[in-house]
């Protein structure tokens, strides 16, 4: 039950991130999942298309784009690639691995990682796109081509008039939130130890961690 719960929170923010809005809360998918045909979903789960979750939450995320007329098609099906399309000519991507789901969608004429592991938006190449799909399908993931027309948002808007230059690549959260711990606790150890030494910082850091100060990485 609680992988189910993180898969549908998840899978709001993949598609509020895809949509560029807060347009679906987790009601919203839970109300579409209990229209979907049980007997449909116990034969595709049958058929050896994968569990019974994956195959529930990717019926849901359809059935919720197909509201904005919007259809996913398998980015590695011989279908899709036997188009031969480049896939900085899409709109959109939306990826899964077990219960993460992420969107990577273009605005303006850029392309952004729009993962909510991630600490904010991660702005990809165009050159970088099809390298990084292809990282994606080598650790396991699933992706899916967004078609169709997305609905405006803003950020397209200022984007499609300016570009965007991004110093700092986004962290993962939890490497985001380490770090911090990391730093209060170097600042601790300088105000305990009155001498210039990185070193000592370093055994003082390691000390506090061991006696619960930090959590563990």
């Amino acid at each position: 039950l609680e992988s189910e719960q993180e898969g549908s929170l998840c899978a709001q923010h993949c598609l509020n991130n895809l949509l560029q809005g807060e347009y679906f809360t987790p009601v919203d998918l839970s109300s579409i999942a209990h229209q979907l045909d049980e007997e449909e979903r116990m034969r595709m789960a049958e058929g050896g298309m994968g569990s019974d979750e994956y195959q529930t939450f990717l019926q849901v995320i359809s059935n919720a784009l197909r509201v904005w007329g919007l259809e996913l098609i398998l980015f590695n099906s011989r279908e899709y690639q036997s188009l031969m399309i480049n896939p900085i000519n899409e709109n959109a991507f939306i990826c899964n691995y077990k219960e993460h789901w992420f969107t990577i969608r273009k605005l303006g004429q850029q392309w952004f990682n729009l993962n909510s592991l991630l600490t904010g938006p991660e702005l990809i190449s165009d050159t970088y796109l099809a390298l990084f799909l292809a990282q994606l399908q080598q650790e396991g993931y699933s992706i899916f081509v967004v078609q169709g027309n997305l609905p405006d948002c803003e950020a397209d808007q200022i984007l499609g008039i300016m570009k965007v230059q991004q110093q700092q690549r986004p962290k993962l959260i939890g490497e985001a939130q380490a770090q911090t711990s990391l730093n209060r606790v170097l600042a601790l150890s300088r105000q305990d130890i009155d001498v210039d030494d990185e070193e000592a910082d370093l055994r003082r850091a390691i000390q506090l961690s061991m006696q619960g100060t930090i959590a563990p990485l």
